[in-house]
């Protein structure tokens, strides 16, 4: 099975119109959505018509762009970031000053989710990958048995045994809590490195992510391409949801 899932909807109209003329070519099966963004609501209401599948896309590092952002959400998601843009090790120290904000920051943004779509998100991840720090992982914020995106997945030799490691680590972590798919990849690291072919073996045993930003343009052209359809024809596309 493969999900192609879209993230940043509703980070601008673009983005989000890029991805819906995606989704309406079944090149796409699911998105992760901001709030709080600039095209969050807009983009929300297209969601609703398209019958559209939405998880949430934790925003814990990026200004907020919407117009009525509460200032509760930025204080806390502005310390926040401080934090986990200070280097590039914060993501994996926990902060016991900031706990609470973490948890302040995850609930406004999912009641907001609520509020903007009618019902709780498909599935969960995190722009940056920051539902990954340890803050959201030890804290268990996002509640138990959500769909939650697991890590990158990598063939033996692509990264450090400690990377690897950590990356196992946390893998066992989230799926003790939550549910997983099988593996997860960026398509446009695999359209750099010629990985699909590998990724289209994997789907058709096993629960496969692709993760895609439409407004990259080599990426759009690929998702919208002859050669995607041939390479998905044989595979069984699901969504989250």
């Amino acid at each position: 099975m493969l999900i192609v899932n879209a993230d940043d909807w509703g980070r601008s109209r673009r983005e989000s119109d890029l991805a819906l003329t995606c989704y309406r070519e079944r090149r796409i099966t699911a998105v992760s959505a901001m709030v709080f963004m600039e095209d969050s609501a807009r983009a929300a209401d297209a969601a609703k018509e398209a019958e559209l599948d939405v998880g949430l896309h934790l925003n814990l590092t990026e200004a907020f762009t919407g117009n009525h952002v509460p200032a509760r959400l930025h204080d806390v998601q502005s310390r926040i970031a401080a934090f986990l843009k200070r280097n590039k090790y914060s993501k994996v120290l926990y902060s016991f000053h900031l706990r609470d904000h973490f948890r302040i920051a995850y609930e406004l943004q999912a009641e907001e989710f609520y509020r903007l779509y009618g019902k709780q998100p498909s599935h969960v991840d995190g722009h940056q990958h920051m539902h990954h720090c340890s803050n959201m992982l030890l804290e268990e914020i996002i509640p138990r048995g959500q769909r939650v995106r697991r890590n990158f997945s990598f063939w033996p030799g692509e990264k450090s045994s400690l990377n690897r490691a950590y990356r196992g680590a946390t893998d066992w972590w989230l799926g003790r809590r939550y549910r997983l798919t099988d593996y997860f990849f960026s398509l446009l690291q695999c359209l750099e490195t010629n990985r699909l072919d590998r990724i289209t073996k994997l789907a058709q045993t096993a629960c496969v992510e692709l993760m895609t930003h439409p407004v990259n343009a080599e990426e759009y052209a690929f998702l919208m391409s002859d050669a995607y359809s041939e390479m998905t024809r044989s595979l069984k596309a699901v969504s989250y949801a």
